[in-house]
């Protein structure tokens, strides 16, 4: 298993698929112990895809946030809640209006530590649950960062209507539910 812990300096890193990345990019940067976030692709089998690519569907990629974390500011359970409650882990290949395999909910861990918990806590979601998880549990392997202009693109673009419409609500939500 390849280590992108980050342990040397006391950070984990995890990559998570919920829709749009744009979405879990803005709602993650909001959380204290959150240390960097960088939107990319991974899961596939195209080397260096780019989002026309993705979007096509044919490249298996995932559209994801890579997170890099302090587990002694930000807890590991405290991460998968809020990705539990921004997205629905139960619907297959679509988040709102975006649809497609490149918005499939996804996990990718980097240790086996993380591996346990993600699955003990998908076991307690399900039971909670009465309809099924789809959410994909897998080893981070090839990470593709994504173009620039899909850097902050929430921050960089407020106005935007997907940004007012689909991220702004999200943004609200989680921030509501977590206090920040």
């Amino acid at each position: 298993m390849a280590d992108r812990s980050n342990r040397s300096e006391g950070l984990e890193t995890i990559c998570l698929g919920a829709g749009c990345f744009w979405c879990t990019e803005a709602v993650f940067k909001m959380f204290p112990g959150i240390k960097s976030i960088t939107v990319g692709y991974t899961g596939g089998t195209t080397s260096d895809p780019t989002y026309e690519q993705v979007c096509r569907g044919n490249t298996g990629h995932i559209e994801v946030a890579m997170v890099v974390y302090n587990p002694a500011e930000i807890k590991l359970k405290t991460i998968l809640s809020i990705f539990f409650k921004m997205h629905d882990p139960t619907s297959k290949d679509r988040q709102g209006a975006d649809s497609g395999s490149q918005y499939r909910s996804a996990i990718f861990y980097t240790t086996r530590e993380q591996k346990s918990m993600i699955d003990r806590f998908i076991r307690e979601e399900q039971r909670r649950n009465k309809n099924i998880i789809v959410t994909e549990v897998r080893e981070l392997g090839k990470f593709y960062p994504a173009e620039d202009y899909h850097r902050d693109y929430y921050k960089l673009n407020p106005l935007q209507p997907y940004c007012m419409l689909v991220i702004r609500p999200k943004v609200r939500k989680i921030r509501g539910e977590f206090g920040v």
